[in-house]
């Protein structure tokens, strides 16, 4: 928050009019100034160093990357700036994947005028914002057992925590390196991870790996 003690917030929605809604409530309300909009998650990165918002309002699913992976980048280069996520969708894999990327809140867009304004201010004070509706969905998708791996993605996944590459892996197993490749994308998805460093490590830290 400022000096002056208003509270600074960034728009990024790839729908102008949901932009100018959601500036037209916020303007009304005395302490909370809007001091920019994006169109886009990159634009969004691209503007929030120079305007170092307090708060950000940022749509969930836009063209280029989404909300959640704003979100991470956001963070990066603001790290003070409070991430908020105001979208039409609901789902609890949605709010859990928001919620880890590090956004202090989530919000659908038919929220309330005074709805949003406490919003933004409990962001700016550092309390943890969540549509009440959404508190269970939440609770659940925290909940959830991971994906269990099968004997061969683990085995796959405990060689190439050893350091081997594909190819060495089907030799040793006398599996093709295309299955190889097939385990291992299998793995990536069960354990939401994009590559091989971030498999094993995943799957060490929820037991999933025993490196012997």
């Amino acid at each position: 928050m400022g000096t002056d003690g208003v509270i600074s917030v960034m728009l990024v929605d790839d729908h102008p009019v949901v932009r100018e809604g959601l500036s037209s409530m916020l303007r009304s309300a005395e302490g909370v100034s809007v001091v920019g909009q994006a169109g886009s998650g990159e634009e969004a990165v691209a503007m929030v160093a120079g305007l170092a918002p307090d708060i950000v309002l940022l749509d969930l699913r836009m063209g280029g990357m989404d909300g959640v992976e704003t979100t991470g980048h956001l963070l990066r280069v603001a790290p003070a700036t409070k991430v908020v996520i105001v979208t039409t969708y609901e789902t609890d894999t949605d709010i859990l994947r928001a919620v880890e990327a590090g956004a202090a809140g989530y919000l659908l867009k038919g929220s309330s005028r005074d709805e949003l304004v406490q919003a933004v201010q409990a962001a700016a004070r550092g309390e943890t914002v969540l549509t009440p509706s959404l508190a269970p969905k939440l609770f659940r998708a925290r909940v959830v057992e991971p994906p269990a791996l099968s004997d061969r993605e683990r085995e796959v996944l405990r060689l190439v925590s050893l350091g081997l590459t594909n190819a060495d892996i089907g030799r040793r197993l006398f599996i093709s390196e295309a299955t190889v490749k097939t385990h291992l994308l299998r793995t990536f998805k069960k354990l939401s991870v994009s590559d091989r460093t971030a498999a094993v490590i995943t799957a060490l830290e929820r037991g999933l790996l025993a490196l012997s």
